[in-house]
């Protein structure tokens, strides 16, 4: 092997490194080709840097590599931060940067010392990559991950434990009735027959959370009204009749707050009376009344014929729904919002809301049952002591009630019967007059009697049991369709009714067996876009009237007008008081 070649004598070594800085060796034989060295390593322009970078070409006038002083030594700076700065620059797939990577890979290769780096160099990229997104495990535990399946499970897993003094149910009397859990698979299973419902898990979960609300509340009667979806979470509702003690009992507690509160108020309103008096003298108050709250109806009446339990998941703590309000009802007839899951959550609309998401639910759900509870026509009857003007919402079973087939159920919309109260424009099933407790003031002029009497003109709707074939429609959509579960098998089908003003209620009917459903986000359809109510228009500050208003400047001709006439008006009174005094 040839020795390597002798450096030129003319070539002084760099003064970065000192004499003797180049060990002997340092440089293998056949590092370098014959007369490569050191012309075309220092200036041949090899490395990194291109000739036309400013500071960095080795091809300049007066420049040698092994002199000290670099010329344009900011220049070079300049360049070294940019170049730093694109190597530093984030990948949008990996999130990693060049430079991060490259020093990863240059200290494993250090660190390892592998034989023919340059052949495995793409390999060792690819591993340092690897291990940005591996999951660094402990060497002494692994950290155990929790399947989804198991996490359901332990949310569900209180239904399925039985109470130490829970006792088996014995079999129940003829006199007793029916019981107060629904057969919610039951109901599952017919609904499932025509594609609606939830899983056969879900519905379990929803039966056993059923009868571990009967175990804690005293409820005579229990209906799984439906499901209603929400942004965050939703709500499994409960529909549930109390027994007679209970509701009034609820009822005497519901007037016990409300006296507390009106106390409350009226002390407060003392108080601010006393510290205005003392205070200099008052401006003139308002004379706007606002009109007569309208009275909510008595608990297992109207829309308060029902208690309403909900939760968001089965397992999860039942919440008793609040009774609702003539006025909860009529605001939410004019906003429409998406629940959230959380009872607690603001409504943020206009008009404004009296009150929070669960009395916007319960809203909701007094809305959507009285236009969507049905029931085969027949089935029920009004009791031969009351009449039906008098009865309100009273009904019973009718023992002689025959079904009619399947065919006939789907074919004409007039063999269902609504079995729920419609709710008037007023908020309520029962029309009252607001102007009742004001009849007994004494100081009302003739203009407030002629107000009151227009406000008097009673809210008629459409009486219970009526037939939904009367139901009117949405422009060129009918407010109910029926059709049958299969047409391959119709011996074996059942009539299925679905709402169009409410989608997602369902109703089905078999036999002396129906019942209806509702799943859906609780809105009614609107062939339109929904359009908010504008806010009402700002009230006049000021009276319009001459002395008050600015009056418009009169234009030059006018004002020119104005003084003609004047000066003849002058000249007419001059030539009279002439003409009196000629006379006299």
């Amino acid at each position: 092997m040839d020795p390597s070649p002798e450096p030129d004598p003319s070539h002084e070594p760099h003064s970065a490194y000192p004499e003797g800085a180049y060990p002997e060796g340092a440089y293998p034989e056949g590092a370098y080709p014959e007369g490569a060295y050191p012309e075309d390593v220092y200036e041949g322009g090899h490395g990194p840097y291109q000739p036309h970078e400013p500071g960095y070409g080795l091809d300049q006038p007066g420049y040698s590599p092994y002199e000290d002083e670099i010329p344009d030594a900011q220049a070079r700076m300049l360049a070294i931060k940019n170049a730093k700065a694109y190597l530093l620059t984030t990948s949008t797939k990996s999130g990693l940067n060049l430079y991060d990577h490259l020093a990863t890979i240059l200290t494993k290769i250090l660190d390892e010392q592998p034989a023919n780096t340059v052949d495995i160099i793409e390999t060792i990229s690819q591993d340092v990559k690897w291990a940005q997104f591996r999951k660094k495990m402990d060497t002494l535990r692994d950290e155990h991950l929790i399947p989804p399946t198991f996490e359901a499970a332990e949310k569900c897993k209180a239904l399925f434990i039985k109470e130490a003094g829970e006792e088996e149910p014995e079999e129940l009397d003829e006199e007793m009735g029916e019981p107060a859990l629904p057969n919610v698979m039951e109901t599952a299973f017919y609904f499932e027959q025509a594609g609606i419902g939830l899983s056969k898990d879900e519905c379990y979960y929803i039966f056993l959370a059923f009868k571990n609300l009967i175990s804690v509340q005293p409820i005579q009667t229990c209906r799984f009204w439906g499901k209603i979806l929400g942004l965050e979470m939703n709500y499994i509702i409960a529909e549930v009749q109390l027994r007679e003690g209970e509701e009034e009992e609820e009822e005497r507690e519901e007037e016990e707050e409300e006296t507390v509160a009106e106390e409350e108020k009226e002390m407060g309103e003392g108080e601010e009376e006393v510290e205005q008096k003392e205070k200099e003298p008052e401006p003139p108050k308002s004379t706007y009344k606002p009109p007569p709250e309208i009275p909510k109806e008595a608990n297992g009446t109207g829309t308060n014929k029902y208690v309403y339990f909900v939760c968001n998941e089965p397992g999860k703590p039942w919440v008793k729904l609040p009774p609702v309000t003539p006025a909860q009802i009529v605001c939410a007839r004019q906003i429409k919002k998406f629940f959230t899951g959380r009872l607690d959550a603001p409504i943020v609309s206009f008009p404004p809301f009296p009150g929070n998401e669960a009395n916007y639910l319960r809203a909701q759900i007094a809305r959507i049952s009285a236009g969507t509870h049905v029931s085969p026509t027949g089935f029920y009857q009004f009791p031969e002591d009351e009449e039906e003007e008098e009865g309100g919402d009273t009904y019973e079973e009718n023992p002689e009630f025959e079904p009619p087939p399947v065919a006939e159920m789907v074919e004409s919309l007039a063999m269902w019967a609504h079995h729920v109260k419609g709710i008037l424009k007023q908020g309520r099933c029962v029309w009252i007059n607001p102007a009742q407790k004001s009849e007994e003031d004494e100081e009302e002029g003739e203009e407030e009697e002629e107000e009151e009497e227009e406000e008097r003109q009673e809210e008629t709707g459409q009486p219970l049991l009526t037939l939904i074939s009367e139901d009117e429609g949405m422009k060129n959509i009918p407010a109910w369709t029926a059709q049958a579960s299969t047409n391959l098998i119709p011996e074996y089908s059942i009539a299925i009714l679905q709402s169009n003003r409410w989608p997602g209620a369902y109703a089905f009917a078999s036999g002396r067996k129906f019942e209806n459903i509702y799943f859906g986000w609780g809105h009614k359809y609107n062939p339109e876009s929904h359009t908010p109510a504008l806010p009402p228009p700002a009230e006049a500050e000021f009276p319009t009237e001459p002395g008050i208003t600015e009056a418009a400047d009169p234009t030059v001709e006018e004002e020119l007008a104005f003084k003609a006439a004047q000066e003849e008006a002058l000249a007419e009174a001059e030539e009279e008081e002439e003409e009196e005094g000629e006379d006299d």
